[in-house]
């Protein structure tokens, strides 16, 4: 009996304890989850139901990726989010210079990269920003994976994505370039400006 209950013991004490996920963990998982599932890239205009409107998933853009992430891991809708701020501060958004807005719009605000820039930056997200021009890989460590991170694709077209995979030297992100969700080495977006890393708020 005493051997019996010794083993028992013995063998609980060799299982690992399974710790919950971290919420970049789950933003991760959630953003490799739309890979083979996101298979085209649109940027079309789309009217969208408001709050947790979103396109066909099985297409979208790069900040598509970012959105149902958020959405499918944490429970947060950057739609409904970034067009109550918008609201609250439409003038502390490039909308009116860069694409001639001229209020708020929940069809499209969230969709864009350099509006989320701002909405993490708003809400404490921002980690880094290079203040110089900075290679595409060059983000400052630790990365983590669900942190999120931006460039100016060939210095003028602005791209998000999720840290998927960060084990220093071989960090991968998932995003949407224009093939349908993928996972990328962080390495090839070397040659492309960094522009900004973002970590939700604990």
């Amino acid at each position: 009996m005493l051997r019996r209950e010794f083993l028992g013991s013995f063998a609980a004490s060799l299982v690992a304890p399974v710790l919950p996920l971290s919420r970049g963990e789950k933003l991760a998982q959630a953003a490799r989850a739309q890979i083979g599932v996101t298979i085209s890239y649109d940027p079309s205009y789309v009217r969208l139901v408001y709050p947790n409107g979103d396109v066909p998933r099985s297409t979208g853009i790069c900040a598509d990726v970012v959105v149902r992430a958020c959405r499918d891991a944490i429970g947060l809708d950057l739609q409904q989010l970034v067009h109550e701020d918008m609201v609250r501060d439409f003038a502390a958004y490039p909308s009116r210079q860069t694409w001639g807005n001229k209020k708020a719009d929940s069809n499209i605000d969230h969709r864009r990269v350099l509006n989320l820039e701002v909405f993490w930056r708003r809400a404490g997200g921002l980690l880094w920003a290079p203040a110089e021009k900075s290679a595409g890989d060059a983000f400052p460590k630790p990365l983590l994976p669900g942190d999120l991170v931006t460039w100016m694709l060939n210095g003028h077209l602005p791209h998000v994505g999720v840290i998927s995979t960060a084990k220093p030297g071989l960090e991968t992100v998932v995003h949407n370039i224009g093939r349908g969700a993928e996972e990328t080495p962080l390495v090839a977006f070397a040659p492309h400006p960094a522009h900004g890393h973002f970590r939700w708020p604990s």
